[in-house]
C-alpha cells in the first residue's frame, strides 16, 4: 500500500519541475521550427495560381503585377506570405480621485416661561432635573475619500510575422513567433491577430494598433526566470491560504 503512495507523491514533486529540467545546466532548447501553424501555412499556401497567369499575352507583356516583378504589389496577402509587425506600446494612465463631506446639525427645545408649567414640573423632578430645556440634538458627520492609479509600459519590438488564415471577409489571420537565447536565458515572442489589407503599408509593415484581437507576449524562460518565480508549492499555500 505505501508504495502507491509514494509513486503519486514522486509525481506530484517532479512533474510539475519537468519543464524545468529542460534547462537543468544547459541553455533552453528552442522551439523546432518544422512544427507549427506558420511552417503550415507557408507550406500549404492554398491553391495554385490560374493558367492565365501563364498564357501567351501575359508572357509577351512588358507589365507584369506578381510580386515579383519590379513594379509588383509586395504586399502579403495570401497563405504563407510574411510581413513584419511592428510594436512600439507607451501607454500612461493616471486616474486621481478626492472626495469629501460633512453635516452638522443642532436642534433644541427650550421653555422656561411656558405658563409657569417648567417651574411646576421641575418641582417634582429629581434634584439636578430641569424642563427649562426640554430636548436638545446635536449630530455631526464627516467622510473622506482618496485615491490614485499609475501605470506606465513601455515596449518596443519589429517581429516578423506569417499569414496563417484568409477569411471570407478577406481579412488576414497572422501569427508570428521569435526566440533569442542569450546564454542561458531564452526570450519568446509571440503575437498574433487580424489585420486588413488595406492597412498594410507598401513596405509590407503593419503597426499593432491596426490588429484586431491582438495577442502580444513577451517573456522567457530559462535560469534566471526559475530563480525568479516562486515555487509550486509556495504558489498553491498562497492560493489556498486565508492569510
Amino acid at each position: 500500500m505505501k508504495t502507491p503512495v509514494l509513486v503519486s507523491l514522486f509525481a506530484l514533486l517532479v512533474l510539475p519541475n519537468c519543464a524545468r529540467m529542460d534547462h537543468m545546466g544547459k541553455p533552453p532548447t528552442l522551439s523546432p521550427q518544422d512544427e507549427g501553424v506558420e511552417r503550415s501555412a507557408m507550406v500549404y499556401s492554398g491553391l495554385p495560381g490560374t493558367t492565365a497567369d501563364t498564357s501567351t499575352y501575359r508572357q509577351a507583356s512588358l507589365w507584369s503585377g506578381h510580386q515579383t516583378s519590379l513594379f509588383g504589389d509586395r504586399r502579403a496577402h495570401t497563405t504563407g506570405d510574411i510581413l513584419t509587425v511592428m510594436i512600439e506600446i507607451d501607454d500612461r494612465a493616471e486616474i486621481s480621485n478626492t472626495s469629501s463631506r460633512g453635516r452638522s446639525s443642532r436642534e433644541s427645545l427650550a421653555m422656561p416661561q411656558l405658563f409657569g408649567l417648567p417651574q411646576r414640573g421641575n418641582a417634582d423632578l429629581p434634584d439636578g432635573a430641569t424642563l427649562d430645556n426640554a430636548v436638545e440634538l446635536d449630530s455631526a458627520s464627516q467622510s473622506e475619500g482618496n485615491g490614485s492609479v499609475r501605470r506606465n509600459e513601455k515596449l518596443t519590438l519589429r517581429i516578423a510575422a506569417t499569414v496563417v488564415e484568409v477569411l471570407p471577409n478577406e481579412l488576414l489571420r497572422i501569427e508570428g513567433t521569435q526566440e533569442v537565447r542569450v546564454n542561458f536565458e531564452l526570450r519568446e515572442l509571440f503575437v498574433s491577430g487580424f489585420v486588413r489589407r488595406a492597412d498594410i503599408t507598401r513596405q509590407n509593415e503593419i503597426t499593432y494598433d491596426k490588429m484586431a484581437s491582438a495577442r502580444i507576449s513577451y517573456g522567457g524562460r530559462g535560469q534566471i526566470s526559475d530563480v525568479q518565480q516562486p515555487r509550486i508549492g509556495q504558489q498553491m499555500l498562497d492560493a489556498i491560504l486565508p492569510f
